[in-house]
C-alpha cells in the first residue's frame, strides 16, 4: 500500500510511529478509543492495545513493535492478537518506510504480510478491507494534523 501525504516526512513518521498513541485516539475518535501500552514504551519489544469504539466488528488488537528506525524513517510491528482472528489468522505484520516525496511531502508504503493458522486461506476481500482501512486512518490522521499545526 502506498499513501502519499502532503506533510513533511518528519512530521508524518512523528505522528504515525513516535506519537501514535495519542494522535490516533484525537484524529479518529469514530474508530479508535485508545491507545495503551502494555508492556514498554515504543522501542522494540514493546507490546500496546489498541481499542476501538463499540459497533466496529473490531473491540482490540495487540501490537509488539518489531523495530524503530528514526535515522531511515522505517518502523515495523507486527499484531499479534486480535478478536478478529477467529483461529483463521495468527499474526500480520507491517513494515512502513516513509519517503519524502517530490513536492516536499511525503510517501509512506506499508508492507502487510498476513499470516494464517495452518492450511485457512485469507480471502482477498478481507485483505482489502484492512488495507483500505489503514489508508483511511492515516488520511484522517493527516487531515488531524493539518487541522492542529501545533499537534
Amino acid at each position: 500500500m502506498e499513501v502519499i501525504s502532503t506533510l513533511p516526512t518528519a512530521r508524518v513518521f512523528k505522528a504515525y510511529v513516535i506519537e501514535s498513541d495519542t494522535i490516533f485516539p484525537k484524529a479518529v475518535p469514530h474508530a479508535i478509543k485508545g491507545v495503551d501500552y502494555l508492556q514498554g514504551t515504543g522501542a522494540p519489544g514493546s507490546i500496546r492495545m489498541v481499542s476501538f469504539v463499540p459497533g466496529l466488528g473490531i473491540e482490540y488488537l495487540k501490537e509488539k513493535v518489531d523495530a524503530v528506525d528514526p535515522n531511515n524513517l522505517s518502523y515495523t510491528y507486527t499484531v499479534i492478537e486480535s478478536d478478529v482472528f477467529k483461529n483463521m489468522i495468527k499474526k500480520i505484520s507491517y513494515e512502513t518506510k516513509f519517503s519524502e516525496a517530490p513536492n516536499g511531502g511525503t510517501i509512506v508504503n506499508v508492507t502487510t504480510k498476513f499470516y494464517s493458522v495452518g492450511d485457512v486461506e485469507i480471502k482477498e476481500e478481507a485483505i482489502k478491507d484492512s488495507l483500505q482501512n489503514r489508508s483511511q486512518i492515516f488520511k484522517a490522521v493527516e487531515e488531524y494534523l493539518l487541522a492542529n499545526p501545533d499537534a
